[in-house]
């Protein structure tokens, strides 16, 4: 009874001292108190909805049941929005505070909105090595479904929340993308409900263009409903060894040769400063020391990044067996090191004993609850942002994400880019090995200003053949979007398939130049 009164006390007190300084005000500077006290439980009550949905719809194996019918009813939804003049573009209803990009989706407001209600794995094909899903489905639902099973895919992209649609309709990346390239590339096939209310499957093989201008296109071609993935055999562990190198020089050359090696099945880079950086290579392997085994993704763990660090700041190299569903999650608990701005005492040994279970809060209801003083001052003050450019290129890009951003931790991330049609390929004819240069923080550049820091940017990766990742606000007009991305055919099937009254051009969807 006593725990009671004091925790009744302790929430008086708290919004006694709310009321005292002014909602806005405690959300804005002290929004470790809404996160920690609201949101982190309420993230809890999510993820116990999502998986007793999860479960129910594997007992009852309703997923493949349904699938056909719940189709159906999108085609019904595309073919009434024809009957009524086409008047509005269509998009997907899903709310736009649901999706990991920090992006506000003001379109939804006044396009027809599309509901679509497919989140579930339909079948593992052992045979085919293949898995067919929905598009609601996340990285950590999907990892969790296959791993019992023998079972992972080739490109794990890192957070728990990201789904199959998004990674397919906009683009995703992860530490073993060297050897299988981006998330597309591990596609086999897809499925989509076109404007004209037709179902259509496109592969390599069958309507090959559409297979290969669904990327990146942002849901403008048509409503994906499933997609098949390569699966590849899970094993136990990621065999990981941390190397800190000083020197950007030996920086890249470290990052570039460990990049080449296809007996690593995972190259990962963290910049902590413009000359020091830890490079980690991992294999799969079913076999760990089990004085090295290292369970990183428990609630009590610290964070992966300090982690990491610690080998830079001893100065020392070291081997360790992480269990592979805390690798493939690694940087979900702390959102990469972005939780660091929100809650500054979540890396803390108390804290992470007492309340790591509830970490991390789901990024839709960041979202959902920034308020618009929060979200002016993550647009002025804060960066995410991922930008893909030629390995070749590495060093210059470094150098000019110091001086125009000035963030750290970055995260380097290598990719294999084959030559296929679509928006983005290399400028040559041969597949190219490119990186991923992620920025994520509070730039520590005196006159950063976003959107001429953001289009200098731009500027830049443009200038080496690179490509700026959708899910980011985005500041280049439509001359300079068309002069980064390759929308020959994108256009093309736009026109073929009567597009352009449906659904609004990419750039149009995305760019803020379109959208104020």
């Amino acid at each position: 009874m006593s725990a009671l009164w004091s925790v009744g006390a302790g929430l008086l007190l708290l919004l006694l001292w709310v009321r005292h300084r002014g909602l806005e005000a405690v959300l804005v500077h002290h929004r470790w108190v809404f996160v920690c006290f609201f949101l982190l439980p309420l993230s809890i009550l999510f993820d116990i909805y999502y998986q007793l949905r999860a479960w129910a719809v594997w007992r009852l194996h309703s997923a493949p049941r349904l699938h056909s019918q719940r189709v159906r009813q999108i085609q019904e939804q595309v073919r009434e929005w024809k009957n009524e003049g086409s008047k509005r573009y269509m998009c997907t209803g899903r709310p736009g505070w649901l999706t990991v990009s920090l992006r506000v989706g003001k379109y939804k407001k006044t396009h027809k909105n599309i509901m679509i209600n497919l989140m579930d794995v339909l079948e593992v094909d052992s045979e085919r090595e293949v898995v067919r899903v929905e598009p609601l489905v996340s990285m950590g639902q999907l990892t969790a479904y296959l791993n019992p099973m023998g079972w992972t895919i080739p490109v794990v992209p890192e957070l728990d929340d990201l789904t199959v649609g998004g990674l397919i309709m906009g683009t995703g990346i992860e530490s073993s993308s060297h050897i299988y390239g981006l998330f597309q590339h591990t596609c086999v096939a897809y499925e989509l409900v076109l404007a004209d209310g037709s179902l259509v499957r496109c592969s390599p093989t069958e309507n090959s263009d559409l297979f290969y201008a669904v990327p990146w296109s942002c849901g403008t071609l048509g409503f994906l409903v499933a997609a098949e993935i390569k699966m590849i055999p899970a094993k136990k562990y990621v065999k990981i060894h941390y190397e800190p190198v000083r020197g950007l020089q030996k920086i890249c050359e470290k990052f570039t040769e460990e990049s080449k090696k296809k007996e690593n099945s995972f190259v990962e880079g963290l910049l902590y400063s413009l000359d020091e950086a830890v490079i980690m290579t991992g294999v799969l392997t079913d076999e760990a020391e089990q004085s090295k085994i290292n369970r990183i993704g428990n609630y009590y763990k610290p964070w992966f990044f300090k982690h990491v660090e610690n080998y830079l700041k001893a100065d020392r190299t070291g081997t360790e067996y992480i269990p592979s569903r805390h690798y493939y999650h690694r940087h979900t608990r702390s959102i990469f090191w972005e939780l660091q701005d929100i809650i500054p005492f979540g890396n803390n040994p108390v804290f992470r004993y007492l309340f790591g279970w509830m970490v991390p809060p789901k990024i839709s209801l960041l979202k959902l609850t920034q308020g618009e003083a929060i979200r002016k001052l993550y647009e002025q003050h804060h960066v995410v942002q991922d930008m893909l450019v030629p390995m070749k290129s590495l060093e210059k890009s470094i150098q000019t994400f110091h001086v125009d951003l000035n963030v750290y931790p970055i995260w380097l991330c290598p990719f294999i880019l084959p030559n296929n049609p679509g928006m983005v390929h290399p400028k040559g004819d041969e597949p190219e090995l490119y990186v991923d240069i992620g920025a994520y923080g509070e730039p520590k550049r005196k006159q950063f200003e976003a959107r001429a820091s953001m289009r200098q940017m731009e500027k830049f990766v443009r200038s080496v053949h690179g490509f700026q990742m959708l899910y980011a606000d985005c500041y280049m007009t439509r001359e300079e979007f068309w002069e980064m991305f390759d929308g020959s055919l994108y256009h093309k099937l736009r026109e073929q398939m009567n597009c352009k009254d449906a659904f609004p051009e990419v750039y149009d969807k995305i760019c803020k130049a379109a959208r104020h």
